[in-house]
């Protein structure tokens, strides 16, 4: 993939889809959140999670590689309360989706606010 930057990137993408309970989403936010941190730390390249105009959630994750993925998957849990948050809050879960970049015009996300 090229980025925007005109550098080639190459990584393995997952698009993550589900309709929540109502009431639950910021239980799933803490989990997503907590549970995004922990694969970041084994080796994750990060995720992004939004909420749709369509009611549905979505996330966004990168890996390196669909066998850096299973690998890291494979050591085994990572937070168990925080899972239990994410799937005590979904309603639905719809098929992952996994995608292949073409171009990447994304800016970095700033995370200070100084």
């Amino acid at each position: 993939m090229t980025s925007g930057t005109g550098a080639a990137t190459d990584c393995f993408i997952v698009l993550y889809r589900w309709r929540l309970h109502a009431g639950a989403e910021d239980a799933f936010v803490q989990g997503w959140s907590r549970i995004t941190e922990l694969l970041r730390s084994r080796g994750s390249l990060g995720s992004r999670l939004h909420r749709g105009s369509d009611g549905l959630w979505y996330g966004y994750a990168q890996w390196p590689s669909a066998q850096v993925r299973r690998d890291i998957f494979a050591l085994g849990p990572l937070d168990e309360a925080a899972m239990a948050r994410m799937k005590s809050a979904i309603a639905e879960s719809l098929p992952e989706i996994t995608l292949e970049a073409k171009a990447d015009y994304l800016a970095p996300l700033r995370h200070d606010h100084g």
